[in-house]
């Protein structure tokens, strides 16, 4: 592929963003191969952050979109649409790109090496709240693959292909359907994870091009985030039927213990805070999650069923969390494992693979 056939768009979603979105903008405004296009989406903000980009808009060639609230996927629909661009890079407004990001993440699109490259994506920097780095390349210490080379990895952990750390192809997000408008949380990974399905390229380049902001505000449980993670579940469990005459198991085997995994954590967290409509939400998502399961995972299910429906919402509701742990074992040994073997990665794996000394 020429070099002048990759054309970038930078697209931020803007909603109540004014404490970061100065600094995302700038971080946009610094690369050293810088965008093609850079567009904000407002998405129905009610504080400073769209004059903010205005101001900014004054002295750089910034195009700020408005809408009413809608979520993120609306937000980045509407930029994808808009731009004539044939790459988009996304960034989270509370996020900011190292001034390399694009320069990197574009290489690979240029250089053609990659059979229907559409995806490339990097790894990430976490920071707090004040921009303090917290840890160094966060990817490498995730339970989640990377890169992701089958449909399980996919499905059995959440993606952790962070928009922010990515440079995507627009026409392979339309062919793959854009982001669902419906969902206000996994949107990346339904995207990402249909694109994986149709054969697209994706390239893992484990170079940190993005600081990634985690604070208490960010990743709070919310209702939203709840129905947004079943409506995700269910539209997993019916692209990826499980198939018993060929032996193909994705809903069983990896859409199943995924979630279980996640709504058993959401589960026992609701159950200690004591949030009633958290964990009656929890606990009813649970039970449509085990109804796809292996057999003896619904057996388990159908033992303390009655348990936890005594106990959920009383003072002994311990009870419950000790029946649903229970209902999990099998899924919470699988991450036990893996918490153990990432233990032997870095320096711990490169001296066990080392050659021994040779004495004189």
């Amino acid at each position: 592929m020429r070099n002048n056939a990759v054309t970038v768009a930078a697209v931020i979603p803007l909603y109540n963003g004014a404490p970061f979105i100065r600094e995302a903008l700038e971080s946009v405004l610094s690369q050293t191969e810088p965008a093609d296009e850079i567009i904000v989406v407002d998405d129905g903000s009610t504080d400073d952050g769209p004059a903010i980009v205005e101001e900014l808009a004054l002295s750089h060639p910034i195009t700020l979109l408005r809408k009413p609230n809608g979520g993120q996927s609306s937000a980045r629909n509407l930029a994808i649409q808009h731009t004539a661009c044939s790459h988009v890079a996304f960034l989270d407004q509370d996020d900011a790109w190292y001034e390399e990001h694009l320069e990197i993440l574009k290489r690979p699109f240029t250089q053609g090496h990659v059979r229907r490259l559409g995806l490339v994506y990097g790894n990430l920097d976490q920071i707090d709240r004040k921009g303090r780095l917290i840890q160094q390349c966060c990817l490498d210490e995730n339970l989640s693959p990377q890169p992701k080379r089958s449909l399980r990895d996919c499905l059995r952990h959440d993606m952790f292909i962070l928009p922010g750390a990515t440079l995507a192809s627009k026409q392979a997000m339309i062919d793959a359907g854009l982001f669902d408008e419906r969902l206000s949380g996994y949107e990346d990974d339904d995207l990402f994870v249909r694109m994986f399905a149709r054969g697209v390229g994706i390239l893992y380049l484990n170079v940190a091009v993005t600081r990634w902001r985690i604070y208490s505000g960010s990743t709070s449980y919310s209702p939203r985030m709840a129905r947004s993670r079943a409506i995700y579940f269910h539209k997993l469990v019916e692209i990826f039927p499980d198939e018993p005459r060929i032996e193909l198991f994705p809903t069983r085997d990896a859409i199943g213990p995924h979630f279980l995994g996640l709504l058993t954590g959401e589960f026992i967290a609701a159950s200690r805070s004591g949030d009633k409509d958290r964990l009656l939400r929890a606990w009813d998502d649970v039970q449509q999650v085990v109804a796809v399961m292996h057999p003896k995972v619904r057996r388990r299910m159908a033992l303390v069923h009655p348990i936890i429906e005594a106990t959920l919402l009383t003072p002994v509701r311990s009870l419950s969390r000790r029946a649903m742990r229970y209902v999990a074992r099998d899924v919470l040994r699988e991450l036990r494992e893996l918490e153990d073997m990432h233990k032997w990665t870095g320096d711990k794996l490169k001296a066990l693979l080392a050659p021994a000394a040779v004495t004189p």
